[in-house]
């Protein structure tokens, strides 16, 4: 294997890619390559195989889907006959993943279609038909294509892994060797994993020729920080409990989820509670019989429970990879505790997040946490009833992006046409994403949950130098309920502001009060010193008082937005 070793800043129009590329990731508001783009692009685009060791959030899908679709652009494929595929493990990355390439190939004319389980098997097969360019695919599904005749490998040049190892550690191992088995011989292949385990090492041994190893590390993290735990907080009466967690959730959209609860009786009660709100939730604690409780634990471990609602003493013992999420119902009175709970997420090397809810009363709990682990536990902002309902539109509208990505759409055009001959256009294409809104989340109920249950501000108490305070990733909270663009209330017309450039927007999860809190937790400042906040989909302007700029610069790069470090600079298009 040989070593790619350049780590020189360059753009993207340097790495060989083509002009249409190179103005599609402008458009997308894509300022420089990242460090596995710059590492792997060129290598990909020369048809050479690539071993690339990256993590999710350093840019990996750009990485290999710029390339791969430069080098099958103008090629036309047969029916059911792709020139890429592209395999990962969950049906969320496969849609993810096209959507991506979707938005890259527009100029190219590139068709992509994600192929996944749960996904009516006869549309895919008439999508197949029509010829498509790129394939995005479980494994599972993929080789259902393949053993049927459905779809064939041999006229693909690239065959992409992502995220290898997490496909190992569910079980596609013999899947990937069969897909692997029905490509051609002459074709190139590039494989991305979190870690190169010695089972990785033996499939790229086997499967690349000579490939170029690429090895890109998330910067390291301070020692007194959890590297794949995001903690935060949440500032809640206990009578709004139900409907925070409820809120959360819904926010969050965990994968699986454990909420910790003090008593068995809490435990039944938020269980019902929940299911009632339309989650799969299980209740566990000690006044089950064992052979219930592992008839539950074999329900969870399958992804048949959305939440495992359990006490401390039933959850003992647990030993899951795949929790996404540990939810602190209550504050634990003992720190080793909370330290027990919040491992059973994050694991594997996979991210995790731990949420707590803390009564006012109990403040005191969560600063001795705090203190006896060193950790920072971030205060966050409960989400609103209109987070709830612009969430819900951006579900519908990935709902909608998929059906256009899978296509057979034919029998539907004569009705928008005559529609169209009726009625505006845009009407009728709003009021066909209504019924799709509608009709996904008629059963959300926003009215039982319209009381306002964010907790007043507690004054601001001196921060003693021996004991930890609780930093805030939104800021003074009084000040956090502006929109894009709108400008803090603090005057501002005796200064000049300067507006800076970051390189993360809204698809990154990164919101105005993350930069806000950012900005102030580093500096010391208040957030005076701000003006508008501007977010676009791939990076935000920020208007910052001229005197303090450089602070401000400096501080942000230090710092990380959404467990990721960011471009930051004065803004090149004032």
């Amino acid at each position: 294997m040989t070593d790619s070793t350049d780590t020189s800043v360059a753009g993207f129009a340097t790495l060989g890619l083509s002009p249409a590329l190179v103005a599609a990731v402008t458009a997308l508001g894509y300022e420089e390559p990242t460090p596995i783009q710059r590492a792997a692009i060129p290598p990909i685009l020369a048809g050479k195989d690539v071993l690339g060791q990256a993590a999710t959030g350093t840019g990996k899908t750009a990485a290999f889907a710029l390339p791969l679709l430069q080098r099958v652009a103008g090629l036309t494929p047969e029916p059911r006959r792709p020139l890429a595929l592209i395999l990962v493990p969950t049906r969320e990355l496969a849609m993810q993943v096209a959507q991506a390439i979707h938005k890259y190939g527009k100029a190219e004319n590139a068709s992509v279609v994600p192929i996944y389980g749960g996904q009516s098997f006869g549309q895919q097969v008439r999508v197949l038909d029509r010829g498509v360019k790129v394939v995005v695919a479980t494994p599972g599904r993929a080789l259902d294509h393949l053993d049927r005749g459905t779809m064939t490998l041999e006229d693909v040049r690239v065959v992409v892994l992502d995220e290898a190892d997490e496909m190992l550690d569910m079980g596609f191992a013999d899947d990937l060797e069969a897909i692997l088995d029905k490509a051609p011989e002459e074709h190139q292949t590039a494989l991305f994993s979190a870690t190169i385990a010695p089972r990785i090492k033996k499939i790229a041994e086997r499967r690349l020729q000579e490939p170029v190893r690429i090895s890109i590390e998330r910067e390291a993290q301070k020692a007194d920080e959890n590297p794949r735990v995001r903690q935060v907080g949440y500032l809640v009466q206990r009578a709004h409990k139900h409907i925070a967690l409820g809120r959360v959730l819904d926010m969050e959209s965990p994968t699986s989820a454990i909420v910790f609860c003090r008593t068995r009786v809490e435990v039944d009660e938020l269980t019902e509670e929940m299911n009632s709100r339309g989650y799969r939730a299980e209740a566990l604690h000690g006044g089950f019989e064992q052979e219930h409780r592992d008839r539950v634990m074999n329900r969870f471990r399958g992804g048949k429970i959305d939440l495992l609602i359990a006490t401390d003493v039933a959850a003992r013992g647990l030993d899951i990879d795949h929790v996404s999420h540990v939810v602190n119902f209550d504050v634990p009175t003992e720190p080793e505790a909370y330290v027990h709970r919040i491992g059973r997420t994050g694991r594997a090397g996979r991210d995790g997040v731990a949420i707590t809810f803390v009564e006012p009363r109990e403040r005191h709990l969560m600063r001795n946490i705090q203190y006896a682990t060193g950790q920072k536990i971030d205060v966050g902002k409960l989400p609103t009833v209109a987070d709830l309902r612009n969430r819900r539109l951006e579900l519908t509208r990935a709902s909608v992006r998929e059906a256009i990505l899978e296509g057979g759409l034919d029998q539907f055009h004569a009705i928008v046409t005559e529609l169209a001959e009726e009625h505006d256009a845009m009407d009728v294409a709003a009021a066909a994403m209504k019924l799709a809104h509608d009709a996904t989340h008629a059963a959300s109920n926003d009215s039982a949950d319209e009381q306002d249950i964010q907790p007043p501000a507690p004054p601001t108490p001196r921060p003693r130098e021996d004991r930890p305070i609780v930093h805030s990733r939104d800021g003074d909270a009084r000040d956090q309920q502006r929109g894009d663009g709108e400008r803090p209330r603090a005057r501002r017309d005796s200064h000049e502001f300067v507006r800076l450039f970051v390189g993360a927007g809204r698809v990154d999860g990164v919101r105005p009060g993350d930069i806000v809190g950012a900005i102030t937790n580093e500096t010391g400042l208040t957030n005076a010193v701000l003006g508008a906040i501007q977010m676009a989909d791939r990076f935000s302007l920020v208007e910052v008082r001229s005197d303090v700029t450089e602070d401000v610069i400096q501080a942000l790069r230090r710092t990380s937005l959404r467990g990721r470090k960011v471009t930051v600079r004065r803004d090149r298009h004032v």
